[in-house]
């Protein structure tokens, strides 16, 4: 019986151990996690040089309804303070606040070149405290031209002052200029560390491009560094950490450096010719040695350096490579370099700023599908995907011979590689050193690309009676901006499905240092892609850090008269419209304020707001009676004529409403800085504009603006030119328009973007299905029917244009805030208010996507299923969301199963066409009907 009753008591202590062991552990589990640290956009960004510092962090937790109720900071100058929980850079205390993004740094002066470890905690509105965060660092760049040491800009040679082209000309210029070669010279200096390295870190510049070796390796993984910049004024500067590459005793840093867009040789093909200088080259290398001494190693006339392997090369015209001239072990100690002349000094930019934007990197690599022999002597190579891209190739041959390498995006009727509409010529020669089997990639140069011919060589296993060099494989090697992705998409549209790769390629094609329009004829920073397709390419990107590049390459574009050119960095003034269009030139004032809309970034508003405020003065001076008429206006419509400037709509239409949409923002940024009287002056203006285009341009019979355009309509609402109760009226004749054409688009470049947002907005995407759900022109199955892999600059796919193009590609900005519907509520910052609103149209049976926002992953998947539908939702911690269930016949909506009335998470707000709407918090919900 004893024994009974112990074996009793053993087991209720057991179980009652378990139990308080499982509720300690499930009590932790609820606690709130803390991730994805960052300083800026970035996260551990190094050569962070501005004194402001903004950092953020994102929570998940378990639990429904989270937000943060207070949090603290901690930054310390050494991660063995932080994890010893001592802030001695700054210790924010607990701040009771729900802000987890664009916190201001508010600690001690941040000290040029310093790195700071920090982390955070932050307590959650059930109670909850969560554990510190893992560290995060950053580290600071070179604030002031002191910072430099002393550094010098050095130079294989220098051009002279009357051989400078700046600003550049269009096209190949006078012949008279000559060819126009250049050096692309290798420089090195070797070092002797007499301590051990704790921490050593490289701010380096080499225009216009440049890759850094150390001991014999390359320093880190970019491509093209660094950013393309308005040389006579700005350059960037790159930070690499070198601690794992340097070593006490004997180390050499090798410089090898490119022309890229700061010298345009003219022997081929360059859509612009510029000349700022020759190829030159700054940097310092800090060393903390462990006794915690520094060195400092900065660029001067002790580096010595020499003509490289790269014989040729040119950011329009490709690269020439002599093997033969390699120069082996340069850049490792030891190497006897007294043939190498000393490098000479000279002068760069005035101003040089770090390269905060992400960097180009090497991504997918795209492996040979098919090759064919149009004519003897000649083969062609097809990687299966146009793309921004490099060759890179294995061959075998013997000392001196010669392999051509020619990439196109298209093929002539004979099979033969076609560059008519790209650039040409452009090409790549390898000479072989003849060494066995070798490789080689291009360093300095990209192009857009899907076919290879090779002239010179034979591939692996053909008959090659004349001996040439056998190319053992070649693949193309895609780079572009390294923006981290943040979003996926999905769909039962098949159609839809491949029409979102070919747009996605087109924007990866044309992600580089600037948005670019094109890969290969051109790779200038048109801007008004930028305002246009960005509401696209965030859904997929995360572009904060590229667009704030973006909008300093205005800034220092911008002339003294306030206009923002088409381009920018403007390396070339071009004519009429092509120079001075409001439709691009508004990227200045438009790009700063979504930015502020997608990312919480106030700071961007500060440092652009001159640059807005001027640019809208310029719009002033040149308007009459408020009405604006010159530029481009809607390029490439679709009217009877050849695509190019605008045919259906006015110029005036176009560039009056963008200069009032332009005022609305200013005033709206105004307002956000607390410039109370700049606001009501801008919105003064703005109502005087708008009554003007209105009496211009709008027919109060018919409702319709100026010629009853689809662009005029739509940009008259979307911009918020029609008042309210005209604005059905002016819908309707969109739709009546669209479907007049047989549902066909004939909006161009500026106003496309405009009829699909307001269409989505006015419940009708019904239309836009109809619209894209096809093809034949205009629509997105013609160009993949017809062999399109990226997204072509005509509807058509014309050959005698580009077929790398993200020009037209708004319909993804629809596909995740239509289709899948995730939206931002009104006058919402960075997805803090949350909008969930599918479009369920056309045979569409499901979508799903998901968002990375600034606040976490929001998702939405949706389905038809025979006996209802279900609606999965995610929402990220400190966030709300509006969720619109499809409901057209007012059908009991469950979640999980359950009825929703009694939830406490869960508040019905209202029955509104065709949905039933609820207001949710954080987590995850599964709606069905």
């Amino acid at each position: 019986m004893c024994l009974k009753n112990l074996l009793t008591f053993w087991l209720l202590f057991s179980f009652i151990t378990c139990f308080s062991q499982n509720t300690k552990r499930i009590i932790s589990d609820n606690n709130p996690l803390v991730a994805n640290l960052r300083c800026g956009s970035n996260e551990n960004p190094l050569g962070v040089d501005q004194q402001k510092v903004y950092l953020s962090w994102q929570l998940t937790s378990r639990l429904r309804n989270v937000s943060q109720s207070a949090w603290q900071v901690l930054v310390a100058s050494s991660l063995a303070d932080l994890n010893n929980n001592k802030g001695t850079a700054w210790d924010s205390g607990k701040q009771q606040a729900e802000q987890s993004i664009q916190i201001e740094y508010s600690g001690k002066p941040l000290m040029a070149a310093e790195k700071y470890y920090w982390k955070v905690k932050v307590w959650d509105n059930k109670g909850n405290e969560s554990a510190w965060s893992k560290p995060a660092f950053w580290q600071m760049g070179l604030l002031k031209p002191a910072d430099w040491k002393n550094a010098k800009w050095i130079a294989y040679d220098t051009l002279s002052a009357s051989k400078k082209i700046i600003p550049g000309i269009h096209g190949g210029g006078d012949p008279k200029l000559g060819p126009g070669k250049s050096v692309q010279p290798l420089l090195r200096r070797e070092v002797q560390l007499k301590k051990k390295v704790k921490q050593a870190t490289m701010f380096i510049s080499g225009l216009g491009h440049f890759e850094l070796n150390v001991n014999g390796k390359k320093a880190g993984d970019h491509f093209l560094d660094p950013g393309w910049t308005k040389y006579d004024e700005q350059a960037q500067y790159v930070t690499f950490d070198l601690t794992g590459q340097l070593k006490q005793g004997k180390n050499v840093l090798g410089v090898s450096l490119g022309n890229g867009f700061y010298y345009t040789p003219r022997e081929r093909y360059r859509k612009i010719t510029v000349a700022f200088d020759y190829p030159k080259l700054i940097g310092r290398l800090l060393i903390e040695y462990s006794d915690g001494t520094f060195e400092n190693i900065i660029t001067d006339e002790s580096w010595k350096t020499i003509p490289g392997p790269i014989t040729f090369s040119s950011i329009y015209g490709g690269e020439d490579y002599n093997a033969t001239h390699e120069k082996k072990g340069w850049d490792l100690p030891g190497y006897d370099d007294r043939q190498w002349k000393k490098a000479i000094l000279t002068s760069g930019p005035s101003m040089i700023s770090a390269q905060s934007q992400a960097p180009i990197k090497i991504f997918e690599q795209f492996y040979t599908k098919k090759i064919t022999q149009p004519k003897p002597g000649v083969w062609v190579y097809d990687v299966g995907q146009n793309a921004s891209a490099i060759p890179w190739i294995s061959v075998n041959g013997k000392r001196g011979m010669t392999v051509r390498l020619t990439p196109a995006e298209l093929l002539n009727e004979d099979g033969t590689v076609n560059q008519s509409a790209a650039g040409q010529p452009y090409y790549f020669d390898y000479t072989l050193k003849g060494e066995g089997l070798e490789t080689w990639q291009p360093q300095f140069t990209y192009y857009g690309f899907r076919y290879i011919q090779v002239e010179g060589a034979v591939p692996e296993n053909q008959e090659n009676p004349k001996k040439m060099p056998v190319i053992a494989e070649l693949k193309s090697l895609h780079m572009r901006n390294a923006a981290r992705s943040t979003g996926t998409f999905s769909t039962s549209n098949q159609l839809f499905n491949k029409t979102s790769a070919l747009i996605d390629w087109s924007v990866r094609s044309n992600m580089m240092s600037v948005f670019t329009d094109c890969p290969h004829r051109e790779k200038l920073g048109w801007l008004e892609e930028v305002h246009l397709m960005g509401g696209s390419i965030r859904y997929n990107y995360d572009i904060a850090s590229l667009c704030r590049k973006v909008l300093k390459d205005i800034i220092v574009s911008q002339t003294d008269d306030g206009l923002i050119p088409d381009i920018a960095p403007e390396y070339v003034q071009f004519d009429d419209g092509f120079r001075d269009s409001p439709e691009w030139g508004s990227t200045g004032v438009i790009l700063p304020w979504y930015l502020y809309e997608w990312y919480g970034d106030k700071e961007v508003l500060e440092e652009s707001y001159s640059m807005m405020e001027k640019y809208v003065s310029y719009l002033s001076s040149k308007a009459k009676s408020n009405i604006l008429s010159h530029g481009l206006g809607d390029w490439f419509d679709i009217g009877p004529n050849a695509p190019g400037e605008a045919q259906l709509t006015p110029k005036q239409v176009t560039a009056t409403s963008i200069y009032y949409y332009d005022l609305v923002i200013l005033s709206k940024a105004a307002a956000v800085l607390n410039k109370r009287e700049d606001s009501d002056k801008y919105l003064r203006k703005a109502n005087e504009v708008k009554a003007a285009y209105n009496a211009a341009f709008f027919n109060r019979e018919t409702k319709q603006y100026s010629t009853g355009s689809q662009t005029a309509n739509a940009m008259s609402v979307y911009l918020g030119l029609v008042d309210p109760k005209d604005k059905e009226a002016v819908v309707d004749n969109l739709v009546k328009e669209i479907k007049g054409r047989n549902n066909a688009l004939s909006a161009g470049d500026i106003g496309y973007r405009y009829v699909l947002r307001v269409l989505e907005e006015a419940g009708r995407s019904d239309v836009i299905f109809d619209m894209n759900n096809r093809s034949d022109v205009p629509g997105y199955g013609w160009q993949l029917d017809h062999g399109a892999t990226a997204l072509t600059e005509s509807w058509q796919a014309y050959g005698f244009v580009s077929n790398n193009h993200f020009m037209l590609g708004h319909l993804m900005e629809w596909f995740y805030s239509g289709l899948a519907g995730i939206q931002q509520g009104k006058d919402d910052i960075a997805f803090k208010q949350i909008v969930l609103r599918p479009s369920v149209v056309g045979d569409v049976s499901r979508a799903s996507a998901s968002y990375q926002s600034p606040y976490g992953q929001i998702s939405s998947a949706w389905e038809k299923i025979e006996s209802g539908f279900n609606f999965n939702v995610q929402i990220p911690v400190n966030t709300t969301a509006t969720v619109y269930v499809p409901n057209p016949k007012g059908k009991e909506v469950k979640e999980r199963g359950m009825k929703i009335t009694g939830q406490d998470d869960i508040q019905f707000i209202k029955q509104e066409n065709g949905c039933s709407v609820y207001k949710i918090g954080p987590g995850t919900y599964s709606f069905s009907l």
